[in-house]
């Protein structure tokens, strides 16, 4: 059950590029964002009106971090690069924290999460259409949007952050909040999404954002930094196949042969190191038996 928990958000997530281009290509990608984060943080709010338990510096940071900036740099990439190539880049989310803990707390990363976090990194490169234009300002966005979410995942984690349904209340509603000033300052007045574009706004509010942020921090506080790296490798297969199935894109041997990477390394998640080292072990023992019996 934590596992499937745990998928909601990424996969979820996933589903934002193909709603950003079959519905809201015409709507300002920062009032998109004001869209989805504020309602979704009132919603929850009137779910479970409550102050939050952390100090008011440490959610208006975290705020910033996971919504207001997050959200303003995923729509500047969602509307200037492919949602296969967004989403690809996302996923370099392991990688992020194996770095981070690296850097900042002078953890050396274990082979296996390391290994891991390679193999899947690798096959979410082969899902990348050749032919994608990379536009080096979304490429800059995705990456500087992935180091915040990995941050403020690790000071959530260390953080005695109380509620997780008021944690997630407070920081979507003071990030929309955020936004509102950026948005205004980058596109003018509110731009109210047209009718046809209210199912989009509701899904990205409520399921995308109120319940996938929700099932992050829940997961992230139980499962830890590393399996959730892991576990965000899905949202770029979420993305590249709903474009298969909703904007009419195809996939060949390579991104086929990226998938079966990805749910090769997720697979491999669940095995434990000692059975790495076994096996490596075997086949070092078997290959030097080799090497003298020839």
């Amino acid at each position: 059950m934590p596992f499937l928990i745990a998928l909601i958000a990424p996969v979820f997530w996933g589903t934002t590029y193909a709603l950003v281009s079959l519905y809201l290509k015409d709507m300002s990608p920062f009032w998109v964002a004001v869209w989805r984060a504020l309602p979704a943080g009132i919603l929850l709010l009137l779910l479970r009106p409550k102050l939050p338990h952390l100090p008011w510096r440490k959610i208006v940071l975290l705020a910033f971090c996971n919504i207001g900036a997050f959200f303003a740099l995923l729509f500047i990439a969602a509307y200037r690069l492919p949602g296969a190539v967004a989403g690809t880049l996302g996923a370099t989310l392991p990688l992020m924290f194996i770095l981070l803990a690296w850097v900042l707390d002078r953890q050396r990363p274990g082979l296996k999460w390391l290994a891991l976090g390679l193999l899947g990194l690798s096959g979410v490169l082969m899902l990348l259409n050749p032919s994608a234009n990379l536009d080096p300002l979304g490429v800059a966005c995705v990456l500087l949007a992935t180091l915040l979410i990995a941050q403020s995942s690790r000071w959530m984690q260390r953080w005695d952050v109380g509620d997780l349904l008021t944690l997630t209340a407070w920081q979507l509603f003071l990030g929309g909040l955020m936004l509102i000033p950026l948005a205004w300052f980058m596109a003018g007045p509110p731009q109210l999404p047209p009718a046809t574009a209210f199912p989009a706004i509701a899904w990205l509010a409520i399921a995308n954002t109120a319940v996938a942020y929700w099932a992050w921090l829940w997961s992230l506080r139980r499962l830890g930094p590393q399996i959730m790296g892991m576990l965000a490798l899905t949202n770029p297969m979420v993305a590249v196949s709903l474009g298969v199935i909703l904007v009419g894109e195809s996939l060949d041997l390579q991104q086929w042969t990226g998938i079966a990477l990805i749910l090769s390394a997720l697979l491999l998640m669940k095995l434990p190191v000692r059975r790495w080292f076994n096996a490596l072990t075997a086949k070092r023992t078997s290959l030097a038996k080799g090497d003298s019996g020839a």
